[in-house]
């Protein structure tokens, strides 16, 4: 059957820092958008003649006819809420991000799919708080018809979406930038660094660049004294020429670093230029040059170079301690850069988890005692099974387990193959006390790391705390609030909220997952054991048809492997009642 088509313009919008205001006052937060909703935002959709398409707790998706009538409503909501929030304390204003494109929609009864949807969502999710983001295509619809400013924000790479979307920002319609509100500075030095430019004129290296930033992210993060962005949200600016202050805004830093790499046979150029983000002075420049095999000791120098800028009085004992080798085998280092550049999409992507184990396993034969290697290894097969991936369940949790080990043996002050390995001996071995012992190393080794505090968080939850797990997932939010798997950490606060007994605020969690991953096995079991205890079974009922189209084979026998080592009884037993309410066979 051909599905059915049309053009519709799609805004999609979503509360600035709700897992914050959701933190400090969850019920207020929840009354407050009720109300916004209630008396500015239905309303004006209603006027300009939208169609809620869906809520996500704190977003929405709406349809319009014309995309003129979008940014008008999108306008004037926004308006609205500068006026609502005019004697609102700056930390309890809520605000919205907005993403407006006009494109070709698929229809699925009530709801619509599709690339038209997924743009204007990314865009959402790269507008200013407070701002609205639209595509060129809505751009030169709208840019004769309205009396707006438009700003030009260049190409912009989105994720899933397979060529760049040109974006433009309307920059007039809330307060000026510099009122708007950004994440609070941590009360330590605070650094971002953003991908280095690939200077070596082969695109084949771009992994290197990448993997030098990566490298000298690792190093600065070992720093306690330190907050240091995670590589993740850092790399939400690849391929940008972003303005070192929106980056400073946006990430909570007061530092960046930018830089370039050029690789030419045996020889290595690194140039670094530390850039205060509040006024864009620039604090030191310099380059560093050596053969290859120097690569280390010219991370090492750039490393040093930025604290004794930014944190001078730090002890020279503490610098010298987080100078760690990975290997010196440079072939086998070569090999991990790669792994890591297959790894950080391997969650999500079969294709892109079975080469980064082949990656780590080229590795981990030139080096036999590389611990991350390892670690990561391990992490991509507990990605498989999550996913459901696996082709021969008991060798592929017997190579977990032995990689996991090898990982937490070699690595023991290597925050990354504790932080991996720690979680999946918890899920494979079914030892939560030994993995959650590991996982508290790895954050005391490297507070920094957005990995251990995203693991520390389950394992916090399995331990039947689930207040302490919010705060983790939270924690390694701010240190990644630009992270493409941010999704990852509001499911893990979702769980949490429904371990918590709250349901309501378990299931508009999971409905910002889903809206960004449909298929989501993890979130779509939840949905549907959390709306089936909140009462609303008809809508339990339907969650349980799309998880069961998704995969038609589970059981509620099934849940042993994919569920965590919950300590309390009484946690799998309320999840395993929700999934029988909404309809899960035995």
């Amino acid at each position: 059957m051909i599905p059915t088509r049309r053009l519709a313009a799609i805004l999609a919008a979503d509360v600035v820092g709700y897992s914050r205001l959701m933190g400090t006052d969850e019920e207020g937060t929840l009354d407050r958008l009720k109300t916004h909703r209630r008396e500015l935002i239905d309303p004006k959709i209603a006027e300009h003649h939208g169609r809620i398409v869906k809520t996500t707790g704190d977003g929405m998706l709406v349809e319009f006819g014309s995309v003129v009538g979008a940014v008008r409503c999108a306008d004037e909501v926004q308006r609205g809420m500068v006026e609502r929030n005019t004697d609102v304390p700056r930390e309890m204003r809520i605000e919205f991000r907005v993403g407006i494109n006009v494109g070709d929609i698929i229809i699925d009864g009530d709801d619509i799919h599709g690339d038209g949807v997924n743009i204007a969502a990314r865009l959402e999710g790269i507008a200013e708080p407070g701002g609205i983001c639209i595509s060129e295509t809505s751009y030169h619809q709208v840019r004769d018809k309205l009396d707006y400013r438009f700003e030009d924000m260049g190409e912009q790479t989105l994720k899933n979406i397979a060529r760049p979307v040109r974006a433009y920002g309307i920059v007039t319609t809330t307060a000026p930038a510099e009122e708007r509100q950004g994440l609070q500075l941590p009360d330590k030095p605070s650094i971002a660094v953003l991908p280095f430019q690939n200077m070596s004129g082969d695109p084949e290296q771009e992994y290197f660049a990448d993997g030098i930033v990566e490298e000298i992210i690792t190093a600065l993060s070992r720093f306690r004294s330190l907050f240091v962005i995670a590589r993740n949200s850092s790399f939400a600016y690849k391929g940008k020429s972003p303005d070192v202050r929106q980056v400073g805004r946006e990430l909570g830093v007061r530092y960046v670093l930018e830089g370039s790499v050029r690789k030419a046979t045996n020889r290595l150029r690194i140039t670094g230029q530390l850039v205060e983000a509040a006024t864009g002075a620039h604090l030191w420049a310099d380059r560093f040059e050596g053969s290859l095999e120097d690569i280390f000791d010219l991370q090492d120098q750039v490393t040093a170079s930025v604290v004794g800028t930014i944190a001078p009085t730090l002890e020279k004992a503490e610098i010298e301690r987080v100078k760690r080798k990975p290997t010196a085998n440079l072939d086998a280092y070569d090999y991990f850069l790669r792994g890591i550049a297959s790894w950080h999409s391997a969650y999500a992507n079969p294709a892109a988890n079975t080469e980064a184990l082949r990656l780590f396993g080229l590795t981990v034969k030139l080096d036999p005692d590389f611990a991350s290697a390892y670690g990561l290894a391990a992490d991509c097969y507990e990605s498989r099974r999550v996913n459901r991936w696996w082709t021969d369940q008991a060798s592929e949790t017997a190579e977990a387990i032995k990689l996991a080990r090898q990982a937490v043996q070699l690595g023991r002050d290597d925050a990354l193959a504790l932080a991996a390995g720690g979680t999946v001996l918890v899920h494979m071995t079914r030892d939560l006390d030994a993995g959650a012992a590991l996982v508290d190393r790895a954050l005391a080794l490297n507070p920094n790391l957005a990995l251990a505090s995203l693991r520390g968080g389950w394992i916090k939850l399995w331990l039947g705390e689930p207040e302490m797990a919010i705060k983790r997932f939270e924690w390694a939010m701010r240190l990644s609030p630009l992270d493409p798997f941010i999704r990852r950490m509001e499911n893990g606060i979702a769980y949490a909220y429904f371990f918590a007994g709250h349901y309501d605020a378990a299931t508009s969690w999971e409905a910002k997952v889903l809206q960004e991953l449909p298929d989501f096995h993890d979130g779509s079991r939840l949905t549907a054991a959390s709306t089936a205890l909140a009462g609303r079974l008809e809508e339990a009922q339907k969650a349980m048809a799309r998880l069961r189209l998704v995969d038609p084979s589970l059981r509620i026998a099934d849940l042993k492997l994919l569920q965590g080592p919950y300590r309390r009884p009484e946690d799998i037993a309320r999840y395993e009642e929700g999934l029988r309410k909404a309809g899960l066979p035995e």
